[in-house]
């Protein structure tokens, strides 16, 4: 009895051994399966890292090549000359006689500028005298008349002026604004007045001293159109230049700018806005 129960519990130890090392076996299958996980995840996340990393680096250069591209396309650019006018040039670099006032560069005082009292009173930038001077004198060698009737113009004066029109207007029936706008369009504004310069001269024919379109139909005026420029001055405000000037026709409003651009703005017929763009100017 005691053989075949002895018997009976080898075969249990030896089948519980094997179950015990059929066990360990597929632990160690897990084991190595999920290390083969990890590793099989571990090589998916680094390529993966690589090929952005790769994706990146090629934006990165493609964007470097294009900014490069676009550089040197900029620098290629900036040395081919410009067709007619130089580089812009700033405002305030504009010579003294080319000096334009406007809504878009007012003066709000009066500048220091030296001026000159002529005989009849009238005052006017010094530097200019001497050409002006000469201008009337061979006007009348040809038998002519010219007068002066307006001149600089102090801050003051041009308001006085200014007021005065926009009341005329308000007295036909505008409103305030209405008449200011209107105003504007055949007395500038203060502080935008050329008269302001002391270049600017308002010169009438002595038999016709209207300030009006029919002076352009005097002598003194008809020689003055052909013959100012020799002077260094222009018939500042054409009839068929308004939208550029933004002043009306006025045939009897004349501006120094110097002899040279006075003969070039004569010749191509052209105002001092068109000149000065011509130079290059940013006005």
């Amino acid at each position: 009895m005691r053989s075949s129960n002895g018997y009976r519990n080898y075969k249990r130890r030896r089948r519980g051994f094997g179950y015990t090392r059929r066990n360990n076996l597929l632990f160690a299958e897990l084991i190595i399966m999920l290390v083969i996980v990890i590793i099989f995840v571990i090589v998916s996340i680094v390529k993966l890292s690589n090929i952005k990393k790769k994706d990146s680096d090629k934006t990165t250069k493609a964007a470097e090549t294009k900014v490069a591209a676009t550089s040197t396309q900029a620098v290629e650019t900036s040395t081919l000359p410009e067709p007619t006018t130089q580089a812009l040039k700033a405002f305030d670099e504009i010579p003294w006689n080319l000096v334009i006032l406007n809504t878009k560069h007012p003066i709000t005082e009066d500048l220091n500028i030296e001026l000159e009292t002529l005989k009849n009173g009238y005052r006017i930038d010094k530097r200019v005298v001497d050409e002006l001077q000469a201008m009337f004198d061979d006007a009348r060698k040809e038998g002519l008349s010219p007068v002066i009737c307006s001149s600089y113009r102090e801050m003051s004066y041009q308001q006085r002026l200014f007021d005065k029109a926009v009341n005329s207007f308000k007295a036909k029936g505008h409103n305030q604004q209405e008449a200011e706008s209107l105003a504007a369009t055949d007395t500038a504004i203060p502080g935008t007045s050329e008269h302001q310069l002391g270049l600017a001269l308002d010169i009438v024919d002595i038999n016709n001293q209207m300030l009006n379109d029919d002076q352009e139909n005097t002598p003194v005026q008809q020689w003055l159109m052909a013959n100012s420029y020799k002077y260094g001055f222009i018939l500042r405000y054409p009839k068929d230049k308004v939208d550029i000037t933004g002043i009306m026709y006025e045939p009897w409003h004349y501006r120094y700018v110097g002899k040279e651009a006075a003969k070039e703005i004569y010749e191509k017929k052209i105002t001092l806005e068109e000149y000065l763009t011509e130079l290059g100017y940013e006005y």
